[in-house]
């Protein structure tokens, strides 16, 4: 029998002797691994956020922390502070807009000779154009702003300076099939003589308007209704030729008095809800004034009122916005305005500045065919809730107001920084 050499004995053992060494290791060292923790999510609650301060200068400072919350600053940051849905990112946004989005105005604005001088000059007195306030509050704040441009290379945006309000009251061109005519003829005018309008095919043009009539004025000009920008109080999802990611939702304003007057608080508000309005051309106002005409614990009014329609605002917990004719209505900016909490009953509304702010923070939008539960919906919103869009509200309330020249985070700025989102179009040479 052969037998194996010693030296394969002396490997064979020192390989048993690592193999019994980490064996006798490897269990003190070794963990297996633990399963993962999953953390339950925290609805963070309105009454615990406060928003920015954006009634003065300066980019406005984060939310505070609130007494007794023992969050840390940090944590309140990565959140979205109040009414807004992102405020760090809209604000350090809204700063570069600031520093380089440029408007060019047609020459139209200020040809004083021209046989329809009065359609594009901007008008000097404004504070009786009531509905169609802010279509010629956007044009006074542009030609005052540091947005205009009188070199069109530079510019980011081509405004066309017509007014359908003021067509609407010239006897050459009052009706709808007029207006239609002189918006197309315009167009046309301004593509033959400019190289602006066919670089982009228009895409980088807008027009503003507020009157009902606007929102088929382009209907005769095939680019202005596909590419250009509408800039509109009429902002209905349900409109044929409004476009949500292309057209831009525009405040309906009037310009109400005493904005820096002290607003009634929540404790001095005695009444539930304030509604005062026709009820013609509109079939769920016909049901809202049915349903809650005579309840106490509002003021629902269809015809004369024994106090102010101002009044009605300051007293008053939530003032209703209902869809008339269109489904815009100035009485959402009016609830803003007097610190009423805004109760919207209009489908299909694209409110404006709906990707900056979150609306749900303060107001409460109820479906037309809810409007049978408007009372319970109201009483079951808690105390704290309502506190909180209370203060979510004033912080909004600068971004409802118009001013010549244009004050920071105004309606002009915020409708603005609408376009700046819709920048960066790809041009031809001019």
């Amino acid at each position: 029998m052969n037998r194996r050499p010693p030296m394969f004995l002396a490997l064979l053992s020192s390989v048993l002797l690592v193999v019994l060494t980490v064996a006798l290791v490897l269990p003190s060292t070794f963990k297996p691994p633990q399963p993962t923790q999953f953390t339950t999510l925290q609805v963070r609650q309105p009454a615990e956020t406060t928003p920015p301060n954006l009634t003065t200068e300066g980019s406005g400072p984060p939310p505070t922390k609130a007494a007794g919350n023992p969050r840390t600053d940090a944590d309140r940051n990565s959140e979205n502070p109040g009414p807004y849905h992102n405020w760090k990112h809209f604000n350090a946004d809204y700063n570069e807009m600031m520093q380089s989005l440029k408007i060019y105005v047609y020459p139209d604005v200020s040809k004083k000779n021209s046989p329809f001088s009065s359609i594009f000059l901007p008008l000097r007195n404004t504070k009786n154009l009531g509905n169609y306030y802010s279509e010629h509050a956007f044009k006074t704040a542009l030609l005052s702003s540091p947005l205009l441009t009188t070199q069109p290379e530079e510019a980011d945006f081509f405004y066309m300076p017509f007014s359908i309000n003021l067509m609407r009251n010239d006897r050459r061109l009052h009706s709808a099939d007029s207006i239609k005519n002189f918006v197309a003829r315009y167009t046309e005018r301004i593509r033959s003589e400019y190289g602006f309008w066919n670089a982009s095919g228009g895409a980088d043009h807008l027009y503003v308007c507020c009157h009902s009539i606007g929102r088929d004025a382009m209907s005769r000009h095939e680019g202005l209704h596909s590419n250009a920008i509408q800039v509109t109080c009429s902002s209905s999802y349900f409109q044929r030729l409004y476009v949500s990611h292309k057209d831009v939702p525009l405040a309906q304003v009037w310009p109400r008095p005493d904005f820096d007057r002290a607003l009634n608080p929540p404790d001095k508000r005695n009444k539930l809800v304030f509604f005062a309005g026709r009820k013609q051309n509109s079939r769920i106002r016909e049901k809202v004034i049915d349903l809650w005409e005579n309840d106490d614990s509002m003021d629902i009014i269809s015809g004369n009122r024994s106090f102010s329609y101002e009044e009605g605002f300051r007293r008053s917990r939530y003032c209703l916005s209902v869809k008339g004719y269109e489904v815009n209505t100035a009485r959402v900016s009016d609830a803003i305005h007097f610190g009423c909490i805004p109760v919207i009953i209009s489908d299909h509304y694209d409110l404006p500045f709906s990707n900056v702010l979150d609306w749900s923070k303060f107001s409460i939008i109820i479906q037309e065919d809810d409007v049978g539960s408007l009372k319970k919906i109201l009483l079951s919103v808690p105390k704290e809730t309502y506190l909180a869009m209370f203060q979510n509200l004033i912080s909004v309330r600068t971004h409802f107001s118009w001013h010549t020249p244009p004050r920071k985070f105004d309606s002009f700025y915020m409708t603005a920084y609408q376009l700046w989102l819709r920048r960066g179009l790809h041009r031809l040479s001019y």
